[in-house]
């Protein structure tokens, strides 16, 4: 029978949580796409003037790296406190300093009016920004996987990485809307700012319906019987996770590899591909990026579904080997010109890369101890971030200017798709394991390091 913490909570319960997590996440993801937007746009211009524009757009791709290389650090920390004192305190926490980075961008002086303090400032509030997302992602995820029916968790745990294309999709529309109706000088000059002001008005939104959530009963469990044990030293979540925990670490960072390198070349890099190489208006690269955000929105669900009913490991396989197989038509049908052949090439490879997101979020889940799960699935995800998300517009467009080709950036995607195969293929599958279980760990021993035997769901059959 299942136990209380395992049994599926009132739906309008889970509801409001699914809402919390997905509302937090896509103003985090908010806030970071719209740098990632404006630095492909606008920020080579007003922070790096004195370069010419495609080593402008690699400086300001640079400090968009830069996020990234912080991720790691915020993945650590908010790991640590997370799995220590809860995980809601720590999403709280997040949103307000990814909010107040990005506001603050928003109102930052051009190398025009303060020299280089300009891109100075810009890169510090890129690494709040980056500490932040770094331990937001891991939190929202958890906090849903935990609450959720275990049957469903797939569906349900997919909800919040839909924040990403959300984000996407509401920071393109913004940018979008104002590239229409604005001149280039108007939008350059002060126009660009408005969709980063525009964030502390919806991190007020997302931090009053953050606070009303509970926090995870899972988390609530394994608290209070650590709590039981005080008298016997626990060690910190990072020490476990590394000592019980470190084939999943690294299975986890090895399935990040094509998942996250194909999204930023998807999204990111097309702003500069299509408007340098393909000829392509900006207007026209941003339609085609935000109509396919809202595909992707949609089919994220779809693929958390299916892996709860095929399992996590063959829906993530075939978003790996589609991804890179799509490379080559990707650059083919941006390389014609044509706004509908962009439409297809970005939508397809978001539907694809979709396969990978969806079940990604539930599959770290389960493969860590509740005590160590913040941490671990934090770990697994962020440091990953800086070898592929990091660098991969940066590398892309590095390419470009290197070689005046497309090739090069499709076998580095593929190359990615090939890490990401061998990664979750000597993954075990782990759909049908009982979080609840506080002393659960697939290497068999509990983050103190006694002993232990991994729970499955109800009626789960062996793994």
């Amino acid at each position: 029978m299942s136990s209380p913490a395992t049994a599926p909570p009132a739906p309008h319960n889970l509801k409001r949580i699914v809402a919390a997590s997905l509302i937090g996440t896509t103003i985090e993801w908010y806030d970071f796409f719209l740098y990632g937007s404006a630095a492909a746009l606008v920020f080579n211009k007003l922070f790096f003037p004195d370069s010419d524009p495609l080593v402008g757009t690699l400086l300001s791709f640079l400090t968009y790296a830069v996020g990234f290389a912080a991720r790691p650090l915020g993945a650590l920390v908010f790991g640590h406190y997370g799995d220590r004192l809860g995980r809601k305190k720590l999403l709280v926490l997040s949103l307000l300093m990814m909010g107040g980075a990005t506001f603050a961008i928003g109102l930052l002086p051009t190398h025009a009016t303060i020299g280089t303090a300009a891109p100075v400032l810009l890169t510090v509030l890129r690494l709040v920004q980056g500490f932040a997302l770094g331990g937001e992602w891991g939190g929202a995820v958890l906090l849903v996987s935990e609450h959720g029916d275990a049957r469903r968790r797939g569906f349900w745990a997919s909800w919040p990485q839909t924040g990403a294309p959300a984000g996407q999709l509401l920071a393109t529309g913004v940018l979008s809307l104002l590239t229409a109706v604005l001149s280039d000088s108007a939008f350059n000059s002060w126009g660009w700012r408005i969709p980063f002001l525009l964030s502390g008005v919806l991190v007020m939104v997302g931090l009053w319906i953050r606070l009303s959530v509970d926090e995870s009963p899972v988390f609530k469990q394994a608290l209070a019987k650590a709590e039981t044990r005080k008298a016997k030293a626990e060690p910190m979540p990072l020490v476990s996770v590394l000592r019980h925990h470190w084939r999943d670490v690294l299975i986890a960072m090895g399935a990040r590899m094509a998942e996250n390198i194909s999204y930023y070349v998807i999204t990111a890099f097309i702003l500069v591909y299509a408007t340098t190489a393909a000829d392509v208006s900006k207007q026209t690269a941003l339609n085609a990026v935000l109509i396919a955000s809202a595909v992707h929105f949609a089919v994220i669900p779809a693929w958390g579904a299916l892996s709860d009913r095929i399992g996590r490991r063959p829906v993530y396989l075939l978003g790996a080997a589609g991804a890179g197989l799509w490379m080559f038509p990707f650059f083919t049908l941006i390389d014609s010109g044509s706004f509908g052949a962009l439409l297809l090439a970005v939508t397809v490879g978001l539907v694809l890369h979709g396969a990978m997101y969806a079940p990604q979020a539930a599959f770290f889940s389960e493969m860590f101890a509740t005590r160590v799960r913040y941490s671990g699935a934090s770990i697994g995800a962020q440091f990953a971030s800086v070898a592929a998300g990091a660098p991969a517009p940066l590398i892309a467009t590095a390419l470009l200017s290197e070689y005046d080709s497309s090739t090069p950036i499709s076998l580095y995607v593929i190359a990615s798709a090939v890490l990401t195969l061998i990664a979750v293929g000597v993954a075990k599958e782990t759909r049908n394991r009982d979080l609840a279980d506080v002393a659960a760990s697939p290497e068999g021993a509990d983050p103190d390091g006694t002993e232990a035997t991994a729970s499955r769901t109800p009626g789960a059959r062996a793994l």
